[in-house]
């Protein structure tokens, strides 16, 4: 069985604008995130991207122009992560279980690449984010900028200070 940390993508990985973010040039890496993630590759743990992508059935982006920002984190951080999971759909046009807080992108996962929950951690910024690991057993960080107590195991104001204080 194999350990892995799976990510949500906008507030953990890429800056959070507020808006949808599908263009290239408004995808911004926070600080410390390709540190982090080498971190965690050279521990041995897979890394999953697990997003809701709304903004398409919304009708805002496409596919190609999500999938040319997945192409540029994967360039960034040297084609480090294992996989990424994307939902597109929003319950107010099309209902999906694989929108997070439900499973199924993490249940498509857990099976694909063998995956231990009990090794393994959730990276989110939404609460959102942190159920669905919870129903596995998952060990969860909350990113947020204003450390309090939530549903999740850990908080952490970064990925790159949760890497390094909690899980490594």
């Amino acid at each position: 069985m194999n350990k892995c940390v799976f990510l949500d993508r906008d507030g953990v990985l890429n800056r959070e604008r507020g808006d949808y973010t599908y263009e290239v040039e408004d995808f911004d890496l926070l600080p410390g995130v390709v540190d982090a993630l080498k971190r965690l590759k050279d521990r041995g743990y897979l890394l999953i991207v697990i997003t809701n992508q709304a903004g398409i059935s919304k009708g805002r982006y496409d596919r190609f122009q999500m999938e040319a920002c997945h192409l540029y984190l994967q360039k960034s951080c040297d084609d480090c992560i294992d996989a990424i999971y994307y939902c597109p759909y929003h319950p107010t046009i099309s209902s999906s279980i694989s929108r997070k807080p439900d499973t199924l992108m993490f249940e498509k996962a857990i099976a694909k690449f063998s995956i231990d929950p009990t090794q393994s951690w959730m990276i989110g910024d939404k609460e959102r984010d942190i159920i669905p690991a919870n129903k596995f057993g998952i060990n969860t960080v909350l990113i947020e900028e204003n450390t309090s107590s939530t549903i999740a195991d850990y908080t952490s104001k970064s990925l790159h200070k949760a890497v390094l204080d909690i899980i490594l």
